[in-house]
């Protein structure tokens, strides 16, 4: 064997010796994994008893929101169901037909006008239509009790009386009424 073979074969092997030695030396920095996970098991307990306690008022929320959803079915009953603007104005119509024909003698339209449309807040829109009258001043307090009766979601908004005929003690009334519909009837603004 030659001096430079031998020389070489001592620095290989002296590698080797090296590269185990290092390979398969102890690690410190695996006995600071336990100390840290020693630490962090408190705020673990912290956080499950936060989750447990979030969790435990699920069960209330989803009753708070049944409720609320059937609240919401309940006054949503009284939408008036359209598919069309022109719909909406022919129910409101409908229904201060349905309040004259209840009163003696019978209350007859004697015209309509000014049907509009407007959003009233996010979901919902105001359908609203006048209508000219002459009546009485009792069967017109009867007609203003009827509409607040009704099971339809309707108000008047706007009421003017004129004193026409004396001798009948008739009176005219130009009444405005209004119902709540589905926010899909109300045209958007496009600026």
């Amino acid at each position: 064997m030659t001096p430079k073979l031998r020389r070489m074969l001592a620095f290989g092997a002296l590698s080797l010796l090296l590269g185990a030695i290092v390979r398969f030396w102890p690690d410190d920095s695996s006995a600071a994994v336990p100390a840290a996970a020693a630490e962090s098991i408190p705020v673990a307990e912290r956080r499950l008893a936060n989750l447990r306690e979030q969790a435990a008022t699920v069960p209330g929320k989803q009753e708070i929101l049944k409720k609320a959803a059937a609240d919401l079915a309940a006054r949503e009953k009284g939408l008036l169901v359209a598919d069309t603007a022109p719909q909406a104005q022919a129910q409101l119509i409908q229904i201060f037909r349905e309040i004259g024909r209840a009163e003696t003698p019978p209350v007859e339209i004697r015209s309509t006008e000014g049907f509009s449309l407007r959003p009233l807040g996010d979901s919902y829109g105001e359908a609203s239509v006048s209508v000219a009258v002459e009546c009485r001043i009792d069967q017109l307090v009867n007609m203003l009790a009827a509409i607040a009766a009704r099971p339809e979601l309707v108000a008047t908004s706007d009421v003017r009386i004129s004193s026409n005929n004396q001798k009948d003690k008739a009176i005219g009334v130009h009444l405005t009424l209004s119902g709540v519909v589905p926010r899909k009837l109300v045209p958007e603004k496009h600026s």
